[in-house]
């Protein structure tokens, strides 16, 4: 009887689990690796699909850039993997991409990760599908208008003055690290002008706090979705939790002011993104739905001040790196009339900025090299065909913005940072076109690449006729999570610009 209880007990231990791992291996290979639409004939893209439910997420989350770049090696242009809890097809080349952003609807549909749906919120413009996002992506570009960027030009010259004169106030106490210093730039930025609120008091809620909230929920976007205490989708969602928290507070504070002071509700002639929501929503005789409106916000600030952030770290980057690409930036300016100590104070408006040619080709060759957003996310609608494979239905498409850039034929000599490439236009064929996507393509190109184009190149302005730099580490490594930034936070020593060319 001892010896039955004990071989039962041993076959409970050892067997039973050894049978469950081998039978959840015989479904993980029936549902991953021989996944195909029967129907269609053409294989599966090459590639491996990791473990059982894990898949290859881990070794995106420890690796980021190494390991893309080792399944590039390997695979090609097309291949496929398991990320984020679903089997998945990532994609690059400007043909291939152009089909996948030109079929949304028919053949793809937006679809993120479980992790950036569940902290993003299913009212933000990007989870939305349809009408709901023509509708909405409508109303928000209102605040992307050409005359509401020209009352945003004044606020956001204030603020890159006023932080570059910080910087080189610090110039006898060594190095200042640039990323983090960007991230708070650009942070006031999207506050003041998409949201309508200033982030500069003290306390609870405070600029500093929320923007550690947002680096806390940014970090754990892209994480397991096991909601759990100390795993990163529990990390990121108490992160959004206290943005929200702010932002709830602000469309308080501002619908009170409306309901006191009935009126225009922006002075100077223009109404930021939130405002516009809640007119559109009062408009339309729809209930207040609080959630909504803090999901999009929440959104229009991760957009609008990450991204940013991003790109002109890189700028002040390449720029560091390549002072004849520099000296002719002043040259333009000069040109211009806006480098002499008599030009410091002149307002820039839409009008000039237009005129700054080599400048705007110096921040779309920074976009080729250091795209911001990584790539995109789509899931399947029905099973088609891409370039001889079969993508079945209901899997996950990855589009790649940096790898498109990497090995788009219309770039001669990738790796070298020349502005100059932008000077002549693109043929006007489809595939030239979506050779350089760094802001999307598509019906969901981002709403906001005006406003980051007309920031950049203030900043870009501001920066070449106050400040010369020096890169204290060099060229920087660059590192994805979800945002490019360098790993080392660029630390850099800054000094006044004499004004000579």
């Amino acid at each position: 009887m001892g010896f039955s209880a004990l071989l039962a007990s041993a076959l409970c231990t050892f067997l039973l689990p050894l049978l469950l791992f081998l039978a959840a291996g015989k479904l993980w290979d029936l549902y991953c690796v021989r996944g195909r639409d029967p129907a269609c004939r053409l294989p599966l893209p090459p590639g491996t699909m990791g473990l059982p439910f894990f898949g290859e997420t881990l070794q995106l989350v420890l690796q980021r850039r190494r390991f893309l770049q080792m399944k590039r090696r390997r695979y090609g242009f097309i291949y496929k993997t398991h990320l984020f809890g679903s089997p998945t097809v990532r994609v690059m080349g400007a043909e291939n991409v152009r089909q996948i952003l030109l079929g949304e609807h028919r053949l793809v549909s937006v679809q993120w990760p479980a992790s950036v749906r569940t902290i993003l919120g299913a009212g933000c413009l990007s989870n939305l599908h349809d009408g709901q996002h023509k509708l909405r992506k409508k109303v928000i570009m209102r605040a992307f208008s050409r005359e509401a960027l020209q009352h945003y030009i004044p606020v956001i010259q204030q603020e890159v003055s006023a932080c570059l004169a910080q910087w080189l106030r610090r110039d006898g106490s060594g190095c200042l690290l640039v990323y983090p210093e960007v991230k708070r730039l650009m942070f006031r930025i999207a506050m003041r002008l998409l949201l309508g609120f200033e982030p500069h008091q003290p306390g609870p809620g405070s600029e500093q706090q929320l923007v550690e909230a947002f680096e806390e929920m940014i970090r754990n976007l892209f994480s397991l979705p096991i909601d759990v205490p100390f795993s990163g989708l529990y990390r990121g969602l108490r992160a959004r939790n206290i943005i929200h928290a702010k932002i709830e507070e602000n469309i308080r504070a501002r619908l009170s002011r409306q309901q006191q002071e009935p009126g225009p509700a922006a002075a100077g002639g223009y109404k930021d993104a939130l405002q516009l929501l809640l007119d559109h929503t009062q408009q339309n005789g729809e209930q207040l739905n609080m959630q909504e409106l803090k999901e999009s916000a929440t959104e229009l600030l991760f957009g609008g001040h990450e991204t940013t952030a991003s790109a002109a770290t890189s700028l002040i980057t390449f720029l560091g790196l390549h002072h004849h690409v520099l000296q002719k930036v002043r040259e333009e300016l000069q040109v211009k009339g806006l480098l002499s100590s008599t030009s410091q104070d002149k307002q820039l408006d839409m009008e000039v900025l237009e005129q700054l040619k080599y400048i705007g080709c110096v921040i779309k060759e920074t976009l080729r090299l250091n795209p911001p957003v990584p790539g995109g996310f789509r899931v399947a609608l029905k099973t088609f065909e891409l370039n001889g494979y079969q993508i079945p239905k209901g899997w996950n498409v990855i589009y790649r913005i940096c790898d498109t850039h990497d090995v788009a034929e219309l770039f001669t000599n990738k790796d070298e940072f020349n502005p100059d490439r932008f000077m002549s236009p693109f043929p006007e064929d489809s595939s030239s076109r979506f050779s350089f996507i760094p802001f999307g393509g598509g019906l969901r190109s981002c709403v906001g690449k005006e406003f980051a184009r007309v920031l950049l190149k203030i900043f870009t302005v501001e920066l070449a006729r106050n400040c010369d730099w020096q890169l204290l580490n060099g060229p920087p490594t660059m590192k994805t999570g979800p945002i490019v930034y360098p790993v080392d936070n660029l630390p850099t020593k800054f000094r006044s610009f004499n004004g000579q060319v």
